[in-house]
């Protein structure tokens, strides 16, 4: 599988940032899918080494804080997703970023929530990191995950 060695890599060491592996399916489905100059990926939640760090409702269980901090973590593993399938430096730009937000009632800060992840893919790729983008709050993820995040992104060639 393609792994970044290049200016993308050393970005990601200038920044203290080293990509997780990528997690295993938990479904029918693949962790990526491409057509044409567009990658898509699969969501991601906050995995660390297999483990989701924060579990319930943003604005209940789990701060607003916290919950952007496990959007970095999702757009980290956005990031090994994309790695593993084409390399980092493939990518021209990111696209489209869609964040999911396991939301208290009453919450209202997902965007605020999904810039843990937004702000992420800005510092790897600069300009080409700016993308569209929604932030949807829902009532349940995954395994009680607080965020979930998945891009679209355009590469080379």
């Amino acid at each position: 599988m393609p792994e970044s060695a290049g200016p993308i890599a050393d970005r990601l060491a200038d920044l203290g940032v080293v990509l997780p592996q990528v997690a295993a399916p938990a479904g029918s489905y693949q962790p990526w899918a491409r057509t044409g100059s567009l990658l898509f990926t699969a969501g991601q939640l906050p995995f660390v080494d297999g483990k989701l760090p924060a579990t319930g409702k943003v604005g209940a269980e789990v701060s607003p804080e916290d919950a952007k901090n496990c959007a970095r973590l999702s757009g980290l593993n956005v990031l090994a997703v994309i790695d593993a399938a084409v390399g980092l430096d493939e990518v021209v730009r990111v696209v489209k970023v869609v964040g999911f937000v396991a939301s208290a009632e009453g919450f209202t800060g997902q965007p605020g929530v999904i810039n843990g992840a937004s702000d992420l893919f800005f510092e790897v790729f600069g300009e080409a990191g700016r993308h569209a983008r929604s932030a949807v709050g829902v009532a349940e993820l995954p395994l009680g995950a607080p965020v979930e995040v998945e891009a679209i992104v355009e590469l080379r060639g």
